[in-house]
């Protein structure tokens, strides 16, 4: 019988490269729940999707860009989250929050291409739970 060598390999676990060191801040947690709630198809995006959903009251939370040219726009959104006790976030850059909401193009490197702005956004359904939503409406909560 010839002998059989049988080789052993190493088990290698690798860490994460992006894991978070501390605790995760607002703007992380407001990114990584619209990026969950657009999976699961929770998100209205744009003026008319989400005053319906506001209207309906299918919102559970709603996220207005604070450099809104149109005053009526604001007021509409401010009074129907108002109406029907809405948590409104106010966020500063449109661009930021239409990619966070996947108005833009991906390219093959995984970089976002061609972004349109987002003036507000209205989440349907968180998807699932997660440290991002506590974390996130903890913050609306103590506002």
């Amino acid at each position: 019988m010839a002998d059989e060598h049988e080789e052993v390999g190493e088990d290698v676990v690798e860490v994460a490269a992006d894991a978070p060191a501390g605790p995760m801040s607002v703007e992380d947690a407001l990114q990584e729940v619209l990026k969950k709630a657009l999976v699961h198809d929770g998100l209205a995006r744009g003026l008319r999707e989400c005053v319906k959903a506001l209207d309906r009251r299918q919102a559970h939370l709603c996220v207005l860009i604070e450099t809104c040219t149109e005053k009526e726009y604001v007021k509409l959104v401010e009074a129907l989250c108002k109406e029907h006790n809405i948590n409104l976030i106010k966020y500063s850059d449109a661009k930021k929050l239409g990619e966070w909401v996947g108005l833009c193009k991906i390219d093959k490197e995984g970089n976002a291409r061609k972004v349109v702005g987002c003036s507000c956004v209205v989440v349907k359904d968180f998807g699932e739970e997660s440290e991002a939503k506590n974390i996130l409406l903890d913050y609306v909560s103590n506002k």
